[in-house]
C-alpha cells in the first residue's frame, strides 16, 4: 500500500458577467453570423473592437461588419487538444487578420494537419448552426472559393451577459500524516499528532507544530465530541450547493484537540447555534464511506450543557 494517498481533484465554477455595450455588440454580430469590428482614432479596424483605444484612450463607438473571410498571419499547431478547447482532434490556433480589419483575432482553423495551413493562408468562418454569442460560434477553415450560405441572423435580444466555465485540474498528493488521518476516516476514527515540545494536539495532523517545529509523530485517536468556537449562517444560495439555505458551517473543537476543526452543524435550527454549543459528530452509513472528511455528513447537538467560554477561548 502507497505511504500517501493521492487523487484527481477538478475545481470549477462558471463565471457570469456583462459585457458592456461594446463586447456585446460583437457577441451579438456572432450570434448572427456576422464579425463586427471597431475603428480606431488611426482609421484601423480592430477585431475584436476593444471599448477603449490603445493609443487615443477614446471610447470605440463606431463598429464595422467585416467580411468573414481573411488571412492567416501566424499559427501554432495543437496535437493533443485538452478539455474545452474547440475541437477533440488536433487543430491550429491562428492569428487571423479578417478582411478589412487591421489588427489580428486569435482563433481556431480547422484543418488536418500542420502541413495544411500557412503563413498568408486565406481561411474563412464556418458558422455553427445553432449561435449563442460566443467566439464558439465558429471556426475557420481553409477558404476554397467555394462560398456556402451564410446563416440567417439569430433572433433574441442583443447579448448583455455571458457566462464562462472555469476550471481548474489537478492531482493532489496528501503528505504521509494527513494519509494516515484519511485512513482514519476510512475506519470511522479521527486521528491527530500530538507535538512533543508543546504536547499541542493537532487534527488534521501538520507533520511538524507550527509554534515549535518540531515533527509531531505521536499519534492521538480524538474524540468525535466537541465544542463550537465560531460559525457563519450560509444564507446565500450558489451553484453546486448541496444544502438548501440558512444552515451553518462552524469550527469545532473536539475534546483532546488544541486546533478547531471546520464542519456543518446541522439537525438544529441556524439560528440556534450557538458558541460554546456541544456538538458531535454524525457518520454517514458506512457503505458510503471512502478516505474523505465527508465520511462525517455532519455534527448535530450533543446532549450536554453548553461549554464555559474559558475552555476554549484561546481557540477562537
Amino acid at each position: 500500500m502507497s505511504r500517501t494517498l493521492q487523487a484527481p481533484v477538478t475545481v470549477a465554477f462558471d463565471y457570469t458577467r456583462s459585457t458592456g455595450p461594446v463586447i456585446g455588440r460583437f457577441l451579438t454580430g456572432l450570434r448572427d453570423a456576422t464579425i463586427v469590428g471597431g475603428r480606431l482614432a488611426d482609421g484601423r479596424v480592430a477585431v475584436p473592437p476593444p471599448e477603449y483605444d490603445p493609443v487615443s484612450h477614446q471610447a470605440v463607438t463606431e463598429f464595422v461588419e467585416l467580411p468573414d473571410t481573411g488571412t492567416v498571419t501566424s499559427w501554432t499547431w495543437v496535437s493533443e487538444p485538452v478539455a474545452g478547447q474547440p475541437f477533440e482532434r488536433p487543430f491550429a490556433w491562428a492569428l487571423i487578420t479578417v478582411d478589412g480589419a487591421g489588427t489580428p483575432w486569435l482563433h481556431a482553423v480547422d484543418v488536418a494537419s500542420p502541413d495544411d495551413i500557412e503563413t498568408g493562408m486565406k481561411v474563412r468562418a464556418r458558422w455553427s448552426e445553432e449561435r449563442t454569442g460566443s467566439v464558439n460560434d465558429l471556426v475557420f477553415e481553409p477558404d476554397t472559393g467555394d462560398r456556402a450560405a451564410t446563416p440567417a441572423p439569430a433572433a433574441g435580444d442583443d447579448v448583455s451577459r455571458i457566462v464562462t466555465p472555469v476550471s481548474l485540474d489537478y492531482h493532489y498528493a496528501a503528505s504521509p500524516e494527513e494519509s494516515s488521518f484519511f485512513r482514519g476516516l476510512a475506519e470511522g476514527r479521527i486521528l491527530g499528532q500530538r507535538c512533543p515540545k508543546c504536547r499541542k494536539v493537532y487534527v488534521p495532523p501538520r507533520g511538524a507544530c507550527p509554534t515549535d517545529g518540531v515533527p509531531t509523530a505521536e499519534e492521538v485517536e480524538l474524540s468525535q465530541v466537541g465544542t463550537v468556537t465560531t460559525f457563519c449562517i450560509v444564507n446565500v444560495p450558489f451553484l453546486g450547493q448541496k444544502i438548501k439555505p440558512p444552515y451553518v458551517s462552524a469550527y469545532v473543537l473536539l475534546d483532546g484537540a488544541d486546533i478547531a476543526l471546520q464542519h456543518l452543524i446541522l439537525d438544529i435550527p441556524a439560528e440556534e447555534v450557538r458558541m460554546g454549543m456541544r456538538v458531535e459528530a454524525v457518520w454517514k452509513p458506512r457503505d458510503e464511506w471512502g478516505t474523505s472528511i465527508e465520511n462525517i455528513s455532519h455534527f448535530a447537538p450533543a446532549d450536554e450543557p453548553d461549554a464555559d467560554f474559558d475552555s476554549y477561548k484561546h481557540h477562537l
